[in-house]
């Protein structure tokens, strides 16, 4: 302290020592460490082999595919000509009638026939629409005595196909019927039913009420190859 300091009364302050130079240790970044310590792991290249069978396992199933829709539609086109195919134009109703031994009844309309040439046995169909009772009454002079039309409690699919199909003749195929279908298959053998005694081949028939109070007929009949229908009429 100087003289003029104490003259004038001032305290005395020491000067402060030189500070020490303060070192500052920073902890590693560990983020940092991290991000050193993971490197990039390269991709693991597969072997070669390993990719020709992928590729060919790939190939082989597009193949199957492509395979498998074309099998589909030639086994489609196939059935469309089976079905079209050896139709008889000259089958008429009243031939088809008289080749089976079923009577059409005179209150009969939309009578639809068709005969089918085949290469074992050949297929005829007939059917005609009647008011229901008049069709109940058909069939109950048809079957036998004391028996009765049953209902179609197995049916066949939708897209059922029969080797004589009577989508042929514009009509839904009797087997995939269910509501309001009833059926029964009858042969000439000691039938001596009111209308059956007139039957000449085993039919298959059905009777499918498909309006109120109107039903459809359908008669289902196979006939040895030897019958040939009459040539078709030429039209108008």
């Amino acid at each position: 302290m100087t003289a003029q300091d104490r003259a004038r009364g001032r305290p005395h302050r020491p000067r402060p020592r030189a500070a020490r130079r303060a070192i500052e240790i920073h902890p590693l970044n560990s983020s940092s460490k991290n991000a050193a310590d993971e490197q990039p792991t390269p991709h693991r290249r597969l072997p070669v082999a390993v990719v020709i069978i992928l590729v060919f396992v790939t190939c082989v199933a597009a193949a199957i595919g492509v395979a498998a829709c074309v099998a589909d539609d030639v086994s489609s086109d196939q059935s469309d000509q089976e079905m079209n195919c050896c139709w008889e134009d000259g089958a008429t109703p009243v031939w088809m009638s008289g080749q089976m031994g079923i009577r059409i009844p005179e209150a009969a309309s939309d009578r639809r026939a068709g005969y089918k040439v085949g290469q074992r046995y050949d297929t005829g169909l007939l059917s005609f629409v009647l008011p229901s009772e008049e069709a109940e009454t058909y069939t109950g002079r048809l079957v036998r005595k004391g028996t009765k039309m049953i209902g179609n409690f197995h049916p066949e699919k939708k897209d059922y196909r029969p080797a004589a199909a009577f989508a042929h003749l514009g009509l839904a195929e009797p087997e995939t019927i269910v509501q309001g279908l009833q059926k029964t298959s009858l042969c000439p053998d000691d039938l001596e039913s009111p209308e059956g005694k007139y039957l000449r081949r085993c039919i298959d028939l059905f009777a499918h009420e498909f309006g109120p109070g109107t039903t459809r007929i359908y008669v289902r009949s196979t006939i040895e190859p030897a019958v040939t229908p009459p040539p078709a009429s030429p039209g108008p």
